[in-house]
């Protein structure tokens, strides 16, 4: 009854200037003009509530879209704002901004639910400013379309992989694997095309879907007009739901995977982490350790892809058994027979069975807990396309059995040595011919002498097995290594990536051929299987923010001079960048953390050329998701503008302030305005500068600049980083500088 109220009293739209409290959830919510779909405040928990769109015919709340999921807000006075600059913001019962739209300086003039289930800003003019549609939690609806800029995301992600595919992949806390469409077959075999680009899908209201690559699927109730909704649910599945307007209750008309075990699997003799949630995997029952003594129980016809921390390639069988029993994190390993190639695996994921002995697996299973284990005599490893018994117990292999086995047919071997000898020889030159040509294409891929590819397993003797981490991002982890000839590298694991081997090298390539004393040298790289890796040189005194946002006097006071030179290092490796590369390279993520300081305190820009390379015949522009930190993020990205090098020099107008003031700018709020936003920060002290510096009496410097200083600083020089700063940062980007401008003026005031 509370429902039908809620819907009967809600509101058409939301016009500036109102909003929606958490204590407003059984009158002021939004409802679309068909009454299918209802927006407000979702309980999620006892005091957490999120703001959702839920299908309002339901027996139960189901949630369509929902902003800023993963955060959900107070339940005492949080509330959702339609602002007057034309954003719409969801607010902590603390007034701190925890969602917003990009529609901030625009003509958006009301908040409307459509009968489409997108949650729209108008403009005057009728026209669509910003939509919900747009930015999709784990729901597709019909006639919302699947955009290389969409992703339906839980644990797991739905999306258009960079070779133009929707791909389902599993984001976990310790790894990232795409398993469908099947990652054992290419896309050809998987009836998928990766030639169209224009990475497009749409759900029809009646029940078919089509998509660019190929993929399509139509419901079992294909025609009728009902309410959908398509799902990434929480394991991992990919549903189409009808609902059944009499009852309220939703049943399935379609799904990716028909059997569970094709996402995750059975744990067989191990067990689930978590019992009930198949997400978090399963563990062995018991500890491996290298000083007990094990077996090896065969799987035939089955891999588990991913997984991989060694591989050999024509060594025997018994020799592959002793690089996993050397490893103690070795939890079994594949061997495929024909080309007699090992695969160590460290955990067991991805797995697959086939109905051909096309590579086999072998468990490593201690002794003495096999019947801990309990696994049974038939066993089925993974959901199989056909099952396949398991060998005997006889056919179990520990390495004393290999060695005694190849001691008793030692006597038959000596009488075949003459053919022995004939088909090793043959093989060596198999492997010699195939080692050349390796090394002639590892050769082709060596860009420059002072570029090169690493394996992973090399990067891990490097690093110790990254041992040492030297700082983490939001493009991945760094860790500290010593290279053969001793010199000391940053070696870099990036996060996200999932790019194939070929683009993630031809991207490279560029990279490679950057060299300038300001920005970070980059030694080379790793794109094996699915590692993704940065080989970078090793700055020693790190980045600038420690030395910037030292509150606790940890590290030496950057002096006026040290500032100043670091300003102008920067702005010369940003000049080099945008205007001297052989490709035109936009940062997007120019910030404290990103600086890095040599033994000199020489500056060195690290993180370039990550987000996207691109030429000057595509116009030197990108369009794309938002790059960037908060604070440092140029207005163009929210207005979703074509992004320049001028992005960059916002960013860095950004950090010149920083440098002279010694403190965080976007944590310089001004007291009594709550509401403030962090990009509110940087035009309100551009808006005071501007004030100060047409004052000739310069003594108002001396309260502006870092008080760590104690007053020694160029008085001159000071001034003018300030007046480049301001200038830097305009709203307007056409009245930003160029950097080649920034190291001229920087240049002038040199002695």
């Amino acid at each position: 009854m509370s429902s039908i109220v809620a819907l009967a009293n809600a509101q058409s739209y939301l016009s500036r200037g109102s909003s929606i409290s958490t204590q407003d959830d059984t009158v002021a919510i939004l409802a679309s003009p068909n009454g299918a779909f209802a927006g407000g405040f979702y309980k999620v928990t006892t005091n957490a509530f999120t703001f959702s769109i839920w299908f309002a015919r339901s027996a139960h709340k189901t949630i369509a879209w929902t902003a800023n999921r993963d955060a959900p807000v107070n339940g005492k006075g949080s509330r959702l704002v339609f602002r007057k600059d034309g954003r719409l913001v969801l607010l902590d019962n603390n007034g701190t901004t925890v969602w917003s739209t990009n529609t901030g300086a625009t003509r958006a003039d009301r908040v409307m639910l459509l009968d489409s289930g997108n949650l729209v800003l108008m403009g005057l003019d009728g026209q669509n400013l910003w939509e919900s549609f747009g930015y999709p939690s784990d729901t597709l609806l019909p006639l919302q379309p699947m955009t290389h800029k969409t992703k339906l995301v839980c644990l797991y992600m739905f999306f258009f992989d960079i070779s133009n595919v929707l791909s389902l992949i599993y984001n976990g806390p310790q790894f990232s694997s795409v398993y469908w469409p099947d990652p054992y077959y290419t896309s050809w075999a998987n009836n998928r095309t990766t030639f169209n680009s224009s990475q497009y899908g749409i759900l029809d209201q009646k029940g078919l879907f089509v998509a660019s690559d190929k993929f399509g699927f139509e419901a079992s109730d294909l025609g009728q007009e009902v309410m959908r909704r398509l799902t990434l649910d929480y394991d991992g599945n990919l549903r189409l739901y009808s609902l059944n307007s009499t009852s309220g209750n939703w049943s399935i008309s379609w799904m990716a995977f028909t059997q569970l075990c094709d996402i995750h699997g059975l744990c067989g003799g191990f067990e689930m982490i978590q019992p009930g949630d198949w997400s978090k995997g399963c563990r062995s029952k018991i500890n491996n350790t290298v000083n007990q003594d094990f077996l090896f129980r065969k799987f035939p016809g089955t891999d588990f892809w991913g997984s991989d921390v060694d591989y050999a390639e024509m060594v025997p069988l018994h020799q592959c058994i002793k690089m996993c029993l050397d490893n103690s994190n070795c939890k079994g390993f594949s061997y495929l027979e024909g080309p007699a190639q090992c695969y160590i695996k460290n955990m067991l994921f991805n797995g697959n069975g086939f109905s051909y002995p096309y590579i086999d697996f072998y468990l490593k299973v201690p002794k003495a807990g096999l019947s801990l284990l309990g696994l049974p005599s038939r066993q089925k490893s993974v959901c199989k396309v056909s099952e396949i018994e398991a060998p005997p117990s006889s056919a179990h292999i520990s390495s004393a059995h290999i060695f005694k086995l190849g001691y008793l047919l030692s006597s038959a071997l000596t009488l075949l040595a003459v053919e022995v000898i004939l088909i090793a020889t043959g093989f060596w030159a198999v492997h010699k011919w195939h080692k050349r040509t390796r090394i002639t294409d590892e050769g082709s891929r060596i860009i420059s002498s002072q570029f090169r590819m690493f394996r992973y397993k090399e990067l891990q003797k490097v690093t110790n097995y990254f041992k040492e981490e030297l700082g983490r991002g939001g493009s991945g982890m760094v860790y500290k290594g010593v290279l053969d000839d001793e010199r000391k590298v940053a070696v870099k694991k990036l996060n996200d990536v999932i790019q194939g081997e070929q683009e993630f090298r031809s991207e490279l390539s560029v990279i490679g051929r950057i060299y300038h004393m300001n920005v970070v040298r980059i030694w080379g790289f790793c794109a094996e299987k699915t590692h993704r890796i940065l080989v970078s040189e090793f700055v020693e005194n790190g980045s600038l923010d420690r030395f910037l946002f030292d509150n606790q006097n940890l590290s030496p006071v950057l002096q006026w001079s040290q500032r100043y030179s670091i300003a102008l290092g920067v702005a010369k490796a940003l000049a080099y960048l945008h205007h001297e590369c052989l490709e035109w390279i936009v940062h997007c993520d120019i910030k404290p953390e990103n600086i890095l300081l040599d033994e000199d305190f020489e500056p060195k820009i690290a993180d370039f050329g990550l987000v996207k390379l691109f030429g000057q015949e595509a116009g030197s522009q990108m369009l794309s998701r938002v790059h960037g930190t908060r604070g440092y993020i140029a207005p163009e990205w929210a207005l979703n503008l074509p992004i320049t090098g001028k992005a960059d020099v916002y960013s860095y107008g950004v950090v010149l302030l920083e440098l002279v003031m010694g403190t965080r700018v976007s944590s310089q709020l001004v007291q009594g305005e709550g509401e403030m936003d962090v990009e509110m920060a940087v035009g309100h002290y551009a808006k005071i500068l501007k004030d100060k510096l047409a004052i000739k009496d310069q003594s108002w410097l001396l309260e502006f600049v870092d008080c760590r200083l104690n007053g020694k600083f160029d008085n001159v020089q000071t001034a003018m980083m300030l007046q480049l700063a301001v200038s830097c940062v305009e709203e307007e980007r056409r009245r930003r500088p160029d950097m080649n401008h920034v190291v001229e003026t920087l240049l002038s005031l040199v002695d």
